[in-house]
C-alpha cells in the first residue's frame, strides 16, 4: 500500500517521533548514496518516522528505495558572500523538492543570505509555486516565531550553537522549547534537533515541549563518532 505524503505528514504520525539524520561528510565512503539509503531503511525499519538528508542525490536514493518513507531535504551550500548554508538559494529549494522530499529544511535565521536572496521571498514562493511543507531551522526564540509567522509550518532548533550570535552557547535547545511551544500556533511543529545524544535527552526533549527530535551523529555519525572515541582513548594513554 502506497502511503500518501498526507499521511506521512498528520501530527498522528510525527507526535513524539524520531527523525534520523543520515548524512555523512564530504570525501566519506559513508556518503555514497546507496550507504545512506540502505542507513536510511534501517532507521525506517526500527521505527523512526522520518528521515532527514543532505542534496537532491541522496533523496532520490533513499526515495527510490523507500517510496513511502517520510523525507525532510535539504542542500548545505557555501557561498562567498554569506554563512547561510542550509537550502540557502531558490535554486536550492526546487532542486530538494524536485528530488523527493515531503518537507523542505531552510536556514530560517536572521542572516544575510547568499546572492540578496530574502528569507520572506523564499518561503513565499515555496508556498504558493511548489505547495511546500517548510521546516525553519533557527538560532532563537525571535526567528522561530518569525519564521512561523512567515509561513514556514515546522520550526526546529536545528541552528542552536552554529550561528555567530549563539556560537557560545551549547545544543541541545531545551532552553527554547518551553517559550517556542508556548507562542508558536498550535499547527506548527516544534522539532528539536542539535546535540541530542542519547534516548533520555531525547525523551526529555519530547517532555520540554518537542513534538519530534531529530538525532543525526549520535546514531549515524560513523566518522565523527569514531574519531571522537580514538581522540578519547589517545588522550588515555599519553
Amino acid at each position: 500500500m502506497v502511503v500518501s505524503s498526507e499521511s506521512r505528514l498528520s501530527r498522528d504520525h510525527l507526535q513524539g517521533g524520531l527523525i534520523i539524520s543520515v548524512q555523512a561528510p564530504e570525501g566519506s565512503p559513508m556518503r555514497h548514496p546507496d550507504v545512506i539509503a540502505a542507513m536510511a531503511e534501517a532507521s525506517l525499519r526500527n521505527g523512526a518516522v522520518g528521515v532527514r538528508l543532505e542534496s537532491p542525490e541522496h533523496i532520490g536514493a533513499v526515495r527510490e528505495r523507500c517510496p513511502d518513507a517520510l523525507i525532510v531535504g535539504l542542500w548545505k551550500r557555501s557561498f562567498p558572500d554569506s554563512s547561510v548554508y542550509i537550502t540557502p538559494r531558490w535554486e536550492d529549494i526546487r532542486a530538494v523538492w524536485a528530488a523527493g522530499a515531503d518537507v523542505i529544511a531552510l536556514d530560517a535565521t536572521a542572516r544575510k543570505r547568499p546572492s540578496g536572496q530574502e528569507l520572506e521571498m523564499l518561503i513565499e514562493q515555496a508556498r504558493t509555486e511548489l505547495g511546500a511543507t517548510l521546516m525553519a531551522d533557527v538560532d532563537s526564540v525571535e526567528n522561530g516565531l518569525r519564521a512561523a509567522a512567515l509561513g514556514c509550518d515546522w520550526v526546529g532548533t536545528t541552528l542552536f550553537g552554529y550561528t555567530e550570535d549563539t556560537a557560545q552557547l551549547s545544543p541541545p535547545a531545551m532552553n527554547l522549547l518551553h517559550p517556542l511551544r508556548e507562542q508558536l500556533p498550535s499547527s506548527t511543529l516544534l522539532v528539536c534537533e542539535g546535540g541530542i545524544a542519547s534516548a533520555v535527552i531525547a525523551a526529555d526533549a519530547i517532555d520540554g515541549g518537542a513534538d519530534a527530535v531529530v538525532v543525526g551523529t549520535a546514531i549515524t555519525g560513523v566518522d565523527l563518532q569514531v574519531a571522537a572515541y580514538c581522540r578519547h582513548l589517545k588522550r588515555q594513554t599519553v
